[in-house]
């Protein structure tokens, strides 16, 4: 330790041990600094009462630091001495004290005395001892870099480490002292180094704990490492196109130290290296030849040396050289694929290639070769073009195709490759359970081959296509990607960087081969394709949805496929959520992925809707535009309904009042047109109350109504031939209105118009009066002398002759006469011109009615006139 930490101790150690006037303890071992104990290990330390003390061991107490000692580690060895033994770790490094306190001295001054412990550990001995003494310039450096691993413990006290080196059999010897704590290296200068002579050199670990020894005995030349060859170069040769030549020069003088050699090399594409054996390196050579290497290829080059004999240290690498052999011939053919898609009557065939794997140069054309049946031959040359190597034809479906390509750089042409398209309904069977996983980023395709095949086709291998869709936009990319497995492999890895979150549609096909004379022919099988992601995630967007139809309780929703490009993985499902206005009450359904319309049911009506549908996949959901609507507030049919039924009950209100109105014709009929009686119709026309009645008559009672007749006593001859047509008119007008112009509906004081005018304006709302007279004698009886009664009635109602009497209507009919007014007469005045019969007017005798009247017959019926009464001779 420092010479400050020592007087530190020792100022300690004075307070503890003479620091008092009065001590008289003392502890053995003693010591005038620390004393270091081994980890986990007792120690022992007693303590002694001095001569003339006034204690005895009863009074010594031990302590560790601050910390008191249980009675149970003390040993009484007498009256004057105690001993105490402690376990020691790892944390020990403290003072142990003794001290003799006693109460009933309390006069007297305690006594204390102590010691310093520190734990460690012994030296470990050093492994792995090496040294190094490098190469300078055209020698060999004095200086010797040795090295060794001082173990993982620490001593946790001071150790220290030395490295020593002499030649063995001389005086001399070289000294290193290395200061470092658990020191791992260290220098050691030899003034020259010994050339051609035995080294020995060892390492010496001390501490207070002990010390440990390794060393190493060998010839010099074992710890030299020399530099690494100089001036390496690669040279091509154009004749050899499978070997490099490399060449090199010494680093030191052969009579300094007799080198050996080392060659490795990789390609420029991989991180693998391949060494030369180093028996075909090994003397004093400047130059080597690499052979069987690959064409048209770039390898990297180094080289190292060691010393031959009894050497252990090789020069670090040279640095690397690189260089490319010449071209050859294509040893393989280019990869032929070709892609189908079938159009209306013909088959659009792309074909693709990639260049030879062994293409040994650089590929300058391509030569395709394409026959039709056997009809039609196609050559063509097509520039090599690494990005877009393709060709593009038109094949009928009932032709089969035979295509050959092979590839040409500047030392010939490749091997041919074939491929045959056979007939559309020709195709050879494909593979069974076809299905693919992820595994490590990567997709895994697996499938079950098809046994037996079919005579005599035998199966060549099996190729996996993968096309992305949607198809890329750029044209000079080529439209698909494949890869070719042995026949007996039924699982692989897809060897491609596939993207995140595209889809691909993976295809097996089994090639067959079969041959036809001396050539085979290769032909793929049917293909078996399936979409695969090789990293699923969310939609990009989500579903826009419409509604197509709105009702009063349902509404039809309607929403597109999400465009491949955006859908980053497979629906799986869609979920509909719809809420009423602002609410935010969602309700959801589900439906599954390939439905993109659905009917929502149990709506209110009349309502403001909220609806949007979301697309998950197995990475997640995204939620599509909101879009709003309105249920309707009449369903399907109501309006219609509501239509049909006010139609049909209006239909039927006017049917039933047309049923009613034919019912009840009679009594509308006389409600609208009341019954107007015909006078021609009534027995009273035959009667007149101032014409006497004879007594061969039979007695009747006839109705006589009241009209205006003419003052004439009768009429002349041109009254005669006016009179038929006049009554013909009357007659007219009297069956034509059933209440005007008729005499028998005049009031027994309204008179006739005196021009025929005067007919139609006769009013129909006066009251009929009627007359009865009572006759002597009644159908057939001999009438009495006694003079007829006439009585007049007001009453509405007609007496006719045919409602009384129907069997009588065409007698009274017969007898009936009409009367009608052609111009004015004087009364009782006949014209003397008139002949063919004569009206004789009657002056009307006024008799009081009988109280008994009955209906007479027809004949004894007559029309009674207003001012005087007539009756028919």
């Amino acid at each position: 330790m420092g010479s400050s930490h020592h007087l530190l101790v020792f100022l300690m150690f004075l307070h503890y041990a003479v620091g008092f006037t009065y001590n008289c303890v003392k502890i053995l071992p003693d010591s005038s600094s620390s004393i270091v104990v081994e980890v986990g290990k007792n120690f022992t330390a007693t303590c002694h009462l001095l001569e003339g003390c006034a204690y005895t061991s009863d009074d010594i107490e031990w302590r560790l630091g601050n910390l008191s000692i249980a009675k149970q580690s003390y040993h009484r060895i007498n009256e004057t001495a105690v001993s105490v033994t402690v376990n020691i770790n790892s944390d020990m490094n403290a003072w142990l004290k003794c001290t003799a306190p006693k109460e009933s001295l309390s006069y007297k001054p305690r006594s204390i005395y102590g010691i310093l412990l520190r734990a460690g550990y012994p030296p470990l001995k050093p492994k792995n001892l090496s040294c190094i003494a490098v190469q300078e310039d055209k020698d060999i450096s004095p200086n010797l870099n040795c090295s060794w691993d001082p173990g993982s413990r620490n001593p946790l006290i001071d150790t220290t480490y030395t490295v020593y080196a002499n030649v063995p059999g001389t005086v001399l010897t070289h000294k290193a002292d290395c200061k470092q704590h658990l020191a791992r290296f260290c220098v050691v200068n030899l003034e020259t180094f010994p050339i051609h002579m035995v080294l020995k050199v060892w390492v010496e670990v001390k501490n207070a704990l002990g010390s440990e020894r390794s060393e190493l005995q060998s010839d010099s030349t074992y710890f030299v490492k020399p530099n690494p060859p100089l001036n390496v170069q690669v040279l091509t040769e154009d004749k050899f196109p499978t070997s490099l030549m490399v060449t090199w020069k010494h680093p030191i003088d052969r009579t300094i130290l007799k080198l050996s050699y080392a060659i490795r090399y990789r390609k420029v594409t991989s991180n693998v290296w391949i060494e030369v054996p180093e028996s075909f390196t090994r003397g004093y050579i400047e130059s080597f030849r690499l052979q069987s290497l690959e064409p048209y290829t770039q390898y990297v080059v180094q080289m190292r040396c060691i010393g031959e004999s009894n050497s252990s240290y090789w020069s670090n690498w040279s640095p690397s050289v690189t260089e490319s052999t010449t071209e050859a011939k294509p040893a393989s053919a280019p990869d032929l694929w070709r892609i189908i898609q079938p159009t209306s009557n013909s088959r659009n065939v792309t074909l693709i290639w990639k260049a030879p794997v062994k293409a040994n140069g650089k590929i300058r054309f391509y030569n395709l070769s394409i026959n039709q049946n056997n009809e039609k031959f196609e050559s063509h040359n097509i520039t090599a073009d690494n990005l877009s190597q393709m060709y593009s034809m038109e094949l009928p479906a009932g032709k089969m195709a035979s295509i050959e390509i092979t590839a040409y750089n500047s030392a010939g042409e490749s091997p041919k490759a074939t491929l045959s398209i056979p007939r559309s309904d020709k195709e050879f069977p494909g593979v069974k359970d076809m299905s693919w996983s992820v595994r490590d980023e990567k997709l895994q395709v697996k499938w079950t081959a098809v046994l037996p095949l079919p005579h005599p086709l035998k199966l060549s291998e099996y190729l996996l296509e993968w096309v992305k869709i949607p198809q890329s936009v750029h044209q000079k990319e080529l439209p698909a990607g494949w890869q070719r497995v042995p026949k007996n492999v039924t699982v692989t890895t897809l060897n491609a960087d596939l993207e995140k979150f595209k889809r691909y549609n993976i295809s097996v096909y089994p090639i067959y081969k079969y041959q036809s004379g001396h050539v085979w022919h290769f032909q793929p099988g049917r293909p078996v394709t399936r979409p695969a992601y090789v990293q699923q995630g969310p939609p990009k967007e989500g579903p826009t949805v419409t509604v197509t139809k709105s009702k009063k309780n349902s509404a039809e929703l309607t929403w597109e496929e999400i465009p491949l490009d955006s859908q980053q993985g497979f629906i799986i499902h869609y979920t509909i959520f719809y809420a009423i206005g602002n609410t935010k009450q969602w309700k959801s359904e589900t439906v599954g992925p390939n439905v993109h319309s659905y009917v929502l049911t149990d709506l209110a009506s009349e309502t403001d809707y909220v609806v949007y549908v979301m697309a998950s996949t197995e990475a997640g959901s995204v939620k599509g535009t909101d879009c709003t609507f309105k249920t309707m507030k009449y369903g399907d049919g109501e309006v219609e309904v509501i239509v049909v039924v006010v139609c049909l009950s209006f239909l039927f209100l006017t049917v039933f009042i047309i049923m009613i109105c034919l019912r009840k014709r009679e009594v509308i009929k006389k409600l609208l047109w009341p019954q107007v009686p015909d006078p021609s119709d009534s027995s009273i026309a035959h009667w007149s109350p101032d014409f006497p009645i004879k007594a061969d008559l039979p007695k009747e009672d006839v109705s006589v109504v009241e009209v205006d007749v003419f003052d004439g006593k009768s009429l002349c001859e041109e009254d005669k031939g006016v009179l038929p047509l006049k009554k013909d008119k009357y007659l007219s007008e009297e069956h034509s209105s059933g209440i005007g112009g008729s005499s028998c509906m005049s009031s027994p004081r309204h008179s006739v118009s005196d021009s025929d005018e005067g007919d139609s304006g006769q009013t129909t709302s006066s009251t009929v009066q009627y007359s009865t007279v009572l006759g002597s004698g009644y159908k057939g009886q001999t009438p009495s002398h006694q003079p007829p009664a006439f009585a007049r009635s007001e009453s509405t109602q007609p007496l006719l002759d045919c409602e009384e009497h129907p069997d009588h209507l065409n007698e009274s009919q017969s007898r009936s006469s009409y009367f009608r007014r052609g111009r004015e007469l004087e009364p009782g005045v006949l014209a003397p011109e008139c002949d063919g019969g004569s009206l004789t007017f009657c002056p009307v005798q006024e008799e009081e009615p009988s109280p008994v009247a009955e209906e007479p017959p027809a004949s004894a019926l007559c029309y009674m006139p207003q001012k005087s009464g007539y009756r028919p001779q």
